[in-house]
């Protein structure tokens, strides 16, 4: 299994008392599978995230990434293993106004080591699987929010993730750029093999998901994945 969460409980302090974030949360995602995970606004989905992302420890529970149990990791162990693990897409692309979008990518694999050369033709690799063939050379100015979005995926990718999390990635897109990323999501997770965790309000995501599961007050409960 790429992503597997055991019994993970997280508390916040509050005050003279500790506000329960999980509460013994499980959540299994195979290679080529795409959970949705969905629930109201403070109900535990960003926290979910931030543990699956490795960037939360938990109170207690166990963190299993591409088979390697975080639990006793080290600060520098657990940066190396975000960065050659786990692909993070977040809600707005956040891209680098003066680089193109190949070099968007690029600076990635460049903290990863890779040379120049390797990360040239794996950023071009990556821009054509996402849909932007031609479109190396511009700037995030010169594309639209869609193309931006794309970017931020394929970012993600590059230094070939076995776990995807991917936090409200059509928020800020219109319904038919919003499916196309939807569909485009779906497509890399089974070509790439990666256990995908989708964050979404959007109920027309559901139909895509292999799983769905609902968090509310910390618990998280799967939900059957309705079909047309």
């Amino acid at each position: 299994m790429s992503l597997e969460l055991t019994d993970v409980t997280l508390t916040y302090p509050d005050g003279d008392t500790r506000l329960t974030a999980l509460d013994d949360v499980s959540l299994t995602v195979p290679a080529g599978g795409l959970t949705a995970v969905i629930g109201p606004s403070g109900s535990g989905k960003s926290s979910l995230l931030a543990v699956a992302a490795t960037l939360i420890s938990p109170d207690r529970g166990r963190v299993v990434i591409d088979g390697t149990d975080t639990a006793g990791l080290g600060r520098a162990a657990l940066t190396t293993l975000r960065r050659t693990a786990i692909g993070t897409v977040f809600q707005q692309p956040n891209l680098l106004p003066s680089l193109t979008a190949a070099e968007q990518l690029q600076v990635m694999a460049h903290l990863d080591g890779r040379s120049p050369r390797t990360a040239r033709a794996r950023a071009r690799e990556l821009l054509a699987a996402v849909g932007l063939d031609g479109q190396a050379d511009r700037r995030p100015h010169q594309l639209s929010g869609g193309q931006r979005q794309r970017i931020n995926i394929a970012r993600a990718l590059m230094n070939e993730p076995a776990v995807l999390l991917v936090d409200e990635p059509t928020s800020a897109l219109d319904h038919e750029r919003g499916a196309a990323v939807l569909d485009l999501l779906v497509t890399l997770t089974r070509q790439r093999a990666t256990a995908t965790v989708l964050v979404t309000h959007d109920p027309a995501h559901l139909e895509a998901a292999d799983e769905i599961a609902e968090v509310r007050d910390g618990r998280l409960r799967p939900r059957p994945v309705a079909r047309p």
